[in-house]
């Protein structure tokens, strides 16, 4: 079995024992199973038959056990006599924000509901307010939240996309017969979602890469097969189009493939109106059909006068008239970040400890990382009180005085109230190097509420950062009902830095939003908001965002040395 399946049955678990309303640290146990299996470099069944599964980090006897039975009969006992309790069709209704394990439970026993379609019918029919704790505005908010999940069904994020794109790449490099490979597409543009993978490839043999792609492993269904394009459905339900073109003609294509729509009328009205045409084949004069450009994709925007457009800039929002003018912003890339601002240990609900997330980032080279885990508010995720956090700050301090590869900053997540104040005293946020504020909790409050949480945290001399500000997470929950421009003018007025959180799920404040802040010459943070040492590589999905929101290194704090940085964090203080 793929590492996938085991994963998506271990989901499965976890979802049931919710509704069972079992021991949380039971369902904690297995949700780290699930991402440590869904994170693997390697299939699961290659390190059993290797003889190392319990190296794995956090696969003891038991679960150790599970994946065996997994993989030697395809089935697992234990999974099979949860079903029998909770049918498995439930399921889906989790998968619904606003639907929690009591919800589903209760939609079933009351009224039979163990799917998507029969929770909207029901919903439509005002059926669901009659129910105990249920009413209109419940029943609403399920609507909203069904939309959700079937948008979310027609699109995947950003990493996962990724993942699957970098892995057929790889097997395709791997066969041969390719002069050059590349993506293309809103993934190559590093869109938050992407409703279908591009890959397009340069080759003198296309029939011989047609039918190697269309029997990878990892494919579902073949969804069209021809002699220069294929498109397949993976086993993950990912919809992946290969193109084949000669080399000559690889540049246009990769420009045509991969602009938005937008861009790309755009770029053809512009090319028209110097005399050429252009498609997938190559940039022409209209006199007499003479192709001029086509090998290079640089060599298009070029010949239209233009300077090269980079790929996540490609959506119409001005990039066309700053081309044309030489101004198109330096964008920031990821050997420009010098550190990670916002991580959580296991002191609060992170899975490694600070030590080893300092090895981490050694690993990838940074020079700092502040640990900010959650504070005394957020109980669920095992917010430090004032003493816990003293005994972290000794820590700390404890740390740094026995290694200086990597520069560890004191700081906190703090918890914005529904009054605005934060969850710990001044007196103790001045003993940190650094202070994030978050709303966690009163996200359906109205707009004027929010408002005024964000401007009295802001306000604060100590909070220096702002974090996932908008509060949506993609495909789950919709920001929270906020005033963005008053929010980036707050952040100006008060020197507030506002987190770009690469978190997958997150990406937030989002590239427009980001655009938008930087005319007022707002200063960002690119932070992975980690809570285990894998993640802190989710840091290229915040870089994208950056990168389409036209941010230069000039425009992200964490870009700066150690002491530079020091200097900007204090002068709010």
């Amino acid at each position: 079995m793929t590492n996938t399946e085991i994963s998506n049955i271990f989901k499965s678990i976890v979802k049931i024992l919710k509704i069972q309303d079992e021991n949380r640290f039971k369902i904690r146990a297995y949700e780290r199973i699930v991402d440590t299996i869904e994170n693997l470099p390697e299939e699961i069944e290659v390190i059993y038959k290797e003889g190392r599964l319990k190296e794995v980090p956090g696969i003891g006897d038991a679960i150790a056990k599970k994946i065996v039975e997994l993989i030697e009969t395809g089935n697992l006992e234990y999974f099979e006599n949860l079903k029998n309790v909770v049918p498995v069709e439930l399921l889906e209704l989790l998968d619904v924000p606003e639907i929690g394990p009591r919800k589903a439970k209760l939609f079933y026993e009351k009224m039979g509901i163990n799917n998507i379609h029969k929770l909207e019918q029901a919903a439509l029919e005002h059926k669901l307010q009659n129910l105990p704790g249920m009413g209109e505005k419940t029943e609403e908010n399920i609507l909203k939240g069904i939309q959700l999940y079937k948008k979310r069904k027609r699109r995947v994020l950003l990493n996962t996309a990724m993942l699957m794109a970098d892995k057929i790449i790889k097997q395709l490099t791997n066969f041969g017969h390719i002069e050059k490979i590349s993506i293309a597409g809103s993934l190559r543009r590093q869109k938050e979602s992407i409703g279908d993978i591009d890959i397009l490839v340069a080759s003198e043999e296309p029939e011989k890469i047609i039918g190697f792609f269309t029997n990878l492993p990892d494919v579902k269904e073949v969804l069209a097969e021809g002699k220069t394009k294929s498109a397949i459905l993976t086993k993950e339900d990912l919809h992946v189009d290969l193109r084949v073109v000669s080399l000559e003609s690889f540049g246009a294509a990769l420009q045509y493939f991969t602009g938005s729509k937008e861009h790309n009328v755009r770029l053809r009205e512009m090319a028209v109106r110097k005399g050429f045409k252009i498609n997938e084949y190559g940039l022409f004069q209209i006199s007499d059909d003479k192709k001029i450009a086509g090998r290079e994709e640089s060599d298009i925007y070029h010949k239209l006068g233009l300077a090269y457009i980079m790929p996540e800039l490609r959506e119409d929002r001005g990039e066309l008239e700053a081309g044309l003018n030489n101004n198109l912003p330096d964008l920031i890339n990821a050997s420009d970040i010098k550190g990670d601002l916002h991580i959580h240990s296991m002191d609060s609900d992170g899975v490694n400890t600070i030590e080893e997330i300092v090895n981490a980032a050694k690993e990838m080279g940074y020079q700092y990382i502040a640990i900010t885990d959650h504070t005394q508010s957020l109980q669920i995720a095992g917010g430090l009180k004032e003493e816990r956090l003293e005994e972290q700050i000794y820590k700390i301090d404890k740390i740094n005085h026995e290694q200086n590869d990597v520069f560890v900053l004191k700081g906190a997540e703090v918890d914005i109230k529904n009054d605005g104040s934060l969850d710990l005293p001044d007196e103790v946020l001045k003993k940190l190097d650094l202070v994030i504020a978050a709303i966690h909790t009163g996200l359906k409050q109205e707009k004027e509420q929010i408002m005024k949480r964000l401007s009295a945290a802001m306000q604060n001399p100590y909070v220096n950062i702002l974090a996932h500000p908008t509060g949506r997470i993609i495909g789950f929950r919709e920001p929270y009902e906020l005033d963005l421009q008053k929010l980036i003018q707050l952040a100006a007025d008060t020197n507030t830095v506002l987190e770009i959180n690469s978190s997958p799920e997150r990406m937030d404040l989002n590239d427009i939003n980001v655009k938008n802040a930087k005319k007022l010459n707002i200063k960002f943070a690119i932070n992975t908001d980690a809570h285990q040492i894998k993640n802190l590589k989710n840091i290229t999905n915040g870089i994208s965002v950056a990168r389409r929101g036209w941010l230069e290194k000039k425009d992200i704090i964490n870009t700066l040395p150690l002491q530079y940085l020091l200097t900007i964090l204090n002068k709010k203080k």
